[in-house]
Formats: structure tokens, C-alpha cells, sequence
């Protein structure tokens, strides 16, 4: 004989209508609100298209995320990582500011500026002390005036990792952080991660996370018309840097 316990339950069950399928559930959602693990997804907020119709093709929303922390993972600096950048940052309105923090080599004004990007409005910040630096990281990009943050860090935990994450998500521009590839296996809270690689005159972009399905191959981009500068000898160089 059932339990009283045991019959509520059995009643509960005949009578509860039955659910409708899942797609009828996220048809019912907001757009953007969720994204399926067999699709590129799409940002609800804004984004800033790559100038690279292969490389906006792969990313979801088809660009540059606003108000997202972007890892972009290099085998060494100066591959070209930048040279990718100039499209976008020569798109900088002019009440926005730039802001460079640590970069490893000098900004080489010339190339930023047949690029179009705007020279009176990049500020270069560099702290002497690393825990400074994740601090005026977070304050440029919550900051409200920026048209993008680039960042330097070689070593940052995933605690940092997620106050820059919440920091780019209270704004409405792109955080861009600079790591070394040996850190592409470790988990991040970026919803874009990217490893950049010279390959000859070529930028191969590797898609290492984003949301939707794992990119099937590299994509091979030619930067140098965008940065439209010189290179070194036998390999691709990044024209906006130079060394000090």
C-alpha cells in the first residue's frame, strides 16, 4: 500500500502538464540570451568588426566583442598581434581614449598613424609594480572613455583574470589582454581566446575558445596591409612596436 507521501507524488506526476520542447522554451527567451554549444553565438551588446572579413566570419557576433575580455596568446611579442588591432583602433572616435598598459616594446608612431589611429588620444601607462598594473587595467576599463584597453601581462591568476572580466563587462569597449602562449592550456573566464603566431609574411590566428563550436582550422591573415610598415628580415614584425 502506498504512502501518503508517496501517492501526493504519484498524483503530481499524472497531473503536471507536460513541459514543451526545449527549442520552444529558448524561443520564448530574449535574443542573445543563451547560445548553443553547435553555433557561433551572437553578442547582445555591441561589436567592432576585425577589418578581416575570415577573421569576423569565425568570431561570434562577427567582431571584436564590446565589454568582453579578449586574450590574445603570442608566441613571442611582435608577430603581428597589433598590426591586427590597426583596423579597429583606427576607428577610434575622437572623444575616446586608447590605452596601452605595460607593452613590451615602443609604440612606433609612424605606423600608428598611417594606420589612422589617433596619436593624441593613446595613452601608454607603465606601472612598476605588477599588482598596480591589474589595477590600472581594471580602473581604464571601467573608466567609461576608453575605445579599448591593451594590456601586458605575462603572469596574472584567475582571480585577476576574473576582475578584469567583471571590469570589461561594466563597459562598452574591448579589454585586450597580451599573454604568453604557454598559458593556452589553463582555464580563463575570457569568452575569446585567441593564439597568434607568426607564420612567414602571415598571421595565423588559432581560435582556442570562444562561444559556439571549436574553429575546425587556423585562420591566415595578412596584417601587413593594415599596418602598411616595415619588416624585419625573415620574419613578420609588427610595425607598431619597436624596441626601446
Amino acid at each position: 500500500m502506498a504512502t501518503p507521501a508517496l501517492r501526493i507524488a504519484e498524483d503530481g506526476r499524472h497531473d503536471a502538464p507536460a513541459l514543451p520542447p526545449g527549442r520552444d522554451i529558448l524561443a520564448g527567451l530574449p535574443a542573445g540570451s543563451v547560445w548553443q554549444a553547435g553555433r557561433v553565438a551572437q553578442y547582445p551588446q555591441a561589436v567592432h568588426p576585425t577589418g578581416f572579413s575570415a577573421l569576423d566570419g569565425e568570431l561570434p557576433g562577427g567582431g571584436w566583442p564590446a565589454g568582453a575580455l579578449i586574450e590574445l596568446l603570442l608566441e613571442r611579442p611582435g608577430v603581428g598581434e597589433l598590426s591586427m588591432l590597426l583596423p579597429m583602433l583606427g576607428r577610434t572616435p575622437p572623444d575616446r581614449w586608447i590605452v596601452w598598459l605595460a607593452p613590451p616594446l615602443q609604440p612606433y608612431a609612424p605606423a600608428l598613424a598611417r594606420a589612422g589611429v589617433p596619436l593624441a588620444r593613446l595613452l601608454v601607462v607603465r606601472p612598476e609594480r605588477p599588482q598596480t598594473l591589474l589595477w590600472a587595467t581594471r580602473q581604464a576599463a571601467v573608466s567609461g572613455s576608453c575605445a579599448a584597453v591593451l594590456a601586458w601581462m605575462p603572469r596574472i591568476d584567475n582571480t585577476g583574470l576574473r576582475r578584469l572580466q567583471l571590469a570589461a563587462e561594466e563597459s562598452d569597449s574591448p579589454l585586450f589582454l597580451f599573454r604568453p602562449d604557454t598559458v593556452a592550456g589553463q582555464a580563463s573566464p575570457a569568452p575569446l581566446r585567441l593564439a597568434l603566431a607568426a607564420r612567414g609574411d602571415l598571421l595565423e590566428v588559432r581560435l582556442l575558445k570562444r562561444r559556439g563550436p571549436p574553429a575546425s582550422h587556423p585562420i591566415l591573415l595578412d596584417v601587413r596591409a593594415a599596418d602598411a610598415g616595415p619588416c624585419d628580415s625573415g620574419t613578420l614584425a609588427d610595425a607598431s612596436l619597436r624596441s626601446r
